[in-house]
């Protein structure tokens, strides 16, 4: 992979220059890195933020190909980043504004490396550089904006799921009650945590093929309904569940069904790509051609 470098420009001059104002950066976020690590361990709903750099890697691994076509560029462009980033992350500091904070730590290491390497591998690796922003943890206030209603929806559509399966159910705001039972479909279980999780991995998968870009953008946008669906899914089960077996099983269940819906709902995104291929509308840039049988 070095050999493809040095072969558009990189000395091992540009590779140390890049390593130290890479560690020049981080030391100067560090604090912003350590909150987002602590963040990312102890809260579940950002416990995606944990797969981002792999994911990272794997995108970048994958149009390694497009370090032939880039050439470097030491231009004003990647110090002004920097600088910019570093700038936001000590306004959020100062203001409290976690967002900016933490943000302003992922901008200001992006420009660390495009002052080296120019803006061309910034374009070229965009869809690398966009993925970073899951790095920023959600902030408290967007997270309880969504929450909320996602909530009442999960418990408005299992009422009515259960309903139409035959059990009869009532509801009290986030409470369903089966056979004078109550069930809170609580914060734990809106949804939440596996709407960012999915849209992750969505991510990855939409740009892991040379898929066109508004299928892309068709699952990306599909990933938080597929979610709620997922989530719906899990607890009408839970709740019969919870109403019908012990406690421990249905504990158990109740975590089983956490696990089971991310690959049940990444599936149905899977799909809803093969449903669009069906009905031939075209889904990849490219397509291989098949040889009759």
């Amino acid at each position: 992979m070095w050999r493809v470098f040095r072969h558009q420009g990189w000395h091992s001059l540009d590779l140390v220059t890049v390593v130290i104002l890479f560690a020049a950066t981080f030391a100067l976020t560090w604090p912003a890195w350590i909150d987002i690590v602590t963040i990312a361990i102890r809260d579940e709903e950002n416990s995606h933020i944990l797969l981002v750099l792999p994911i990272a890697l794997w995108l970048f691994w994958l149009r390694r190909g497009r370090v032939r076509q880039c050439r470097i560029q030491h231009r004003w462009a990647g110090p002004v980043i920097c600088a910019a980033g570093l700038g936001l992350s000590a306004f959020g500091w100062s203001t409290g504004v976690d967002a900016a904070w933490h943000g302003g730590a992922v901008v200001a290491l992006i420009g660390a490396v495009t002052s080296v390497s120019g803006v061309e591998y910034f374009w070229r690796f965009a869809p690398v550089v966009m993925l970073l922003a899951f790095l920023v943890p959600v902030p408290g206030v967007l997270r309880q904006t969504i929450a909320l209603p996602l909530q009442t929806i999960s418990a408005q559509c299992t009422q009515f799921l259960l309903d139409l399966i035959g059990v009869l159910a009532d509801r009290s705001g986030n409470l369903i009650i089966v056979d004078g039972m109550p069930v809170a479909v609580a914060e734990a279980c809106n949804g939440l945590r596996m709407v960012f999780a999915l849209l992750l991995v969505t991510y990855a998968f939409a740009f892991s093929i040379p898929m066109v870009n508004g299928v892309r953008l068709l699952l990306l946008l599909a990933s938080p309904v597929v979610a709620i669906v997922a989530n719906v899914t899990r607890l009408v089960p839970t709740v019969l569940a919870y109403t019908t077996l012990d406690m421990s099983s249905a504990e158990f269940l109740h975590d089983l069904g956490g696990w089971l819906m991310l690959g049940i709902a990444f599936i149905a995104l899977l799909g809803i790509e093969h449903v669009l291929r069906w009905a031939l509308i075209p889904t990849q840039r490219f397509t291989l051609a098949q040889r009759s049988a």
